[in-house]
């Protein structure tokens, strides 16, 4: 019994908290939050103080046989409460703050009820695994064992048909991350059934431990597992989808980036590139970049050359939005082979004329990236340029 499987369990569990801690400290009045470091740090503590060496250093240096037991009993009464409490803020409704009362409280008196009888009874032997059938005939012992257990299956199968009730009313990552925590109280409920099938068989005469030593910390941890998996779909599933759509999009604008590099370099438009960042931060970056480069490009962006390539793509898909980008595509390709190679007599030749239009947005990069990226427009000047014509317009 090395408790190898409870410190990797507990070891995954709080690195989980660890993760979340950050977000807990820039928002220390979130309930929900604390709610979700609740369940993790609990559950970490029920297997740390369960695995058999943590049992036998608590006990050896308080020396007191068997205090770790309620101490194990307390942090599994806590991670159940946690539970409930989660769901109930998960939920929201006009009763919360009562409801979250309610459990706490409850369950603050199932703890308090443990320590109790754990003193009033009498545990010289120290058992390690097998606790609970071993003193299942001992008084005050076998109350306080009835009752943590009784206290575990109430807050499991509640939590159970909660998650599981709900889960049926939402759809997507909310519905996938209640799925997976109905079913991990439901292995929790057979933890604790495990357990009381295997007291109230010794209360009869048989031996039944096995279910204690070996069903119930299989039931347990699988039970954390999918607890905790679905605690954290809802966090992480929307966080990643937004870092794989943030990724893409960096990489749809790097045709419009790469048209616009030399400008760039040469102008020092470009903030410095940032070193281990998201997905979201590095598409920021690009995005900046190119408006950079846009803005300096202003004068150089030619009117006539966006209304000529503009209907010509209209004319020929009669796609607005298509044609929007070639005409944006083919201006800013202008623009910057005019600005690296200045044509200052042309630049010259009348009076501003009016804008090209305003800075395209997001959307309208990812487009003008993907025309540049299929079929760079080389665009064509026309024979004359006609008196009054302008090259300047804003972006």
């Amino acid at each position: 019994m090395n408790g190898l499987i409870n410190y990797v369990s507990c070891a995954v569990l709080w690195l989980c908290l660890v993760v979340k801690a950050p977000d807990l400290l820039r928002h220390r009045r979130d309930p929900y939050l604390g709610a979700i470091c609740a369940v993790l740090g609990l559950a970490g503590l029920c297997f740390l103080l369960g695995a058999p060496p943590t049992v036998g250093a608590v006990n050896r240096l308080s020396g007191v046989p068997n205090l770790a037991a309620p101490l194990t009993y307390a942090a599994i009464t806590g991670y159940c409460a946690a539970s409930q409490v989660l769901i109930v803020r998960w939920r929201g409704g006009p009763r919360v703050d009562r409801t979250v009362r309610r459990w706490t409280l409850a369950y603050a008196v199932v703890v308090l009820g443990i320590g109790v009888l754990f003193a009033l009874g009498d545990a010289p032997v120290e058992r390690r695994t097998d606790l609970d059938t071993y003193y299942a005939k001992t008084p005050f012992l076998a109350q306080m064992i009835v009752l943590y257990l009784v206290a575990h299956l109430t807050a499991v199968t509640v939590t159970t048909c909660s998650a599981l009730r709900w889960a049926r009313q939402v759809r997507g990552h909310l519905r996938a991350g209640l799925t997976l925590l109905g079913a991990g109280a439901l292995c929790g409920a057979g933890y604790s059934a495990a357990k009381l099938v295997a007291v109230v068989a010794r209360w009869s005469g048989r031996d039944w431990s096995a279910l204690g030593t070996a069903v119930s910390p299989a039931a347990a941890g699988l039970g954390a597992l999918l607890t905790v998996v679905g605690v954290l779909v809802p966090l992480v599933v929307p966080r990643v989808t937004e870092w794989r759509h943030a990724g893409r999009t960096y990489a749809r604008l790097g045709p419009l980036e790469r048209v616009l590099d030399d400008l760039l370099t040469r102008r020092a438009l470009r903030l410095p590139r940032p070193r281990f960042a998201s997905p979201g931060t590095r598409l920021m970056w690009r995005q900046t970049s190119i408006h950079n480069a846009l803005g300096y490009l202003d004068a150089y962006l030619d009117r006539d050359l966006y209304d000529r390539t503009r209907a010509s793509v209209l004319a020929g898909t009669d796609d607005p939005e298509r044609a929007e980008a070639a005409a944006w595509a083919a201006v800013i390709t202008d623009a910057v082979r005019r600005e690296a190679h200045p044509a200052p007599a042309v630049a010259h030749a009348g009076p501003p004329g009016p804008p090209v239009g305003p800075a395209p947005g997001p959307a309208a990069l990812g487009r003008i990236a993907d025309v540049l990226a299929t079929a760079p427009p080389v665009p064509a000047a026309p024979a004359a340029v006609p008196s009054g014509t302008s090259t300047v317009g804003t972006g």
